[in-house]
């Protein structure tokens, strides 16, 4: 007779989450593949904001930054995870600057003959997102305060993540209304990096910490190598530009293998706390 093993509501909700972030990959894949045979292949995944895969890219993007806050756990890897919810949101809000014709149908309306940029088109898009990005910030940085005055516990914790956040908020609100152009043209580039970069520092944390004795004994070693393959990636990423095959650029392997690299980390995390009672992460470094 086999005996099933019972699960807990935090169990369960804490392995939804994990999933939830690694399929957020899937849905961001699947959303391009059906794009492709209208726009073709793009030099960058993230050229497709500007066909009709740019709803679900946002929306898998948003979503993961949720899944971040409701995961982060406690510790050095709290910290990491609520920087990384802070900067994802800026790589769905504010789009890659594209050259004129990378994107079929989309006028790229560079002014002064720039080479490449947001084009002029989208620019009530971005700033109606950052508008919110900044208030609904504010908002949760209020909300995280009030929490941590009623938990002294973790009261340190949450207030190193809320000055950060803070401090993150700063830079774009002010960078976005004193320095408008320079804003639009390395947003989506900084955060894109920033975010990638945040992963694999939590990749490393991961590694450093002692693996409980029920994981696999191959964990730390995966941990490590999608810690070093990110950092080559991120380092790489602002001279991929240049590099192409045909219609196959380097942005776009990079990223697609950045992408890839991200959601075997989750799924490895779901592995690695697929039976813990505590959503906390019990371990800190």
């Amino acid at each position: 007779m086999t005996t099933r093993t019972r699960t807990t509501s935090p169990q369960r909700t804490y392995r939804y989450l994990r999933m939830a972030i690694s399929g957020s990959v899937v849905v961001v894949f699947t959303s391009i593949l059906v794009t492709m045979p209208i726009v073709g292949l793009l030099p960058s995944l993230s050229h497709y904001y500007y066909t009709p895969a740019r709803t679900m890219f946002v929306g898998a993007l948003i979503a993961v930054a949720v899944c971040f806050f409701a995961l982060s756990g406690r510790g050095t890897e709290r910290a990491l995870l609520d920087v990384a919810a802070v900067i994802v949101p800026l790589v769905a809000i504010v789009p890659t600057q594209i050259s004129p014709d990378s994107v079929p149908g989309i006028d790229s309306g560079c002014a002064g003959g720039a080479a490449s940029c947001v084009p002029v088109a989208y620019h009530p898009d971005v700033d109606d997102g950052i508008v919110t990005y900044l208030i609904v910030g504010v908002l949760i940085m209020l909300l995280a305060l009030a929490l941590a005055l009623a938990d002294e516990v973790d009261r340190s914790g949450t207030l190193l993540s809320v000055g950060i956040a803070a401090a993150i908020v700063l830079v774009v609100w002010l960078t976005w209304w004193l320095a408008r152009d320079a804003f639009l043209r390395w947003a989506h580039l900084v955060a894109a990096v920033g975010f990638f970069a945040v992963i694999a520092a939590v990749a490393v944390v991961n590694a450093l910490r002692p693996v409980p004795a029920s994981a696999p004994h191959w964990l730390k070693g995966a941990y490590v190598a999608i810690a070093v393959a990110l950092g080559v990636i991120v380092l790489g990423m602002p001279f991929y530009g240049s590099l192409h095959v045909g219609d196959l650029y380097g942005v776009f392997v990079g990223e697609v293998l950045a992408l890839l690299l991200f959601a075997a980390f989750w799924v490895l995390q779901s592995l690695q706390y697929w039976r813990v009672d505590d959503p906390r992460i019990i371990a800190q470094v």
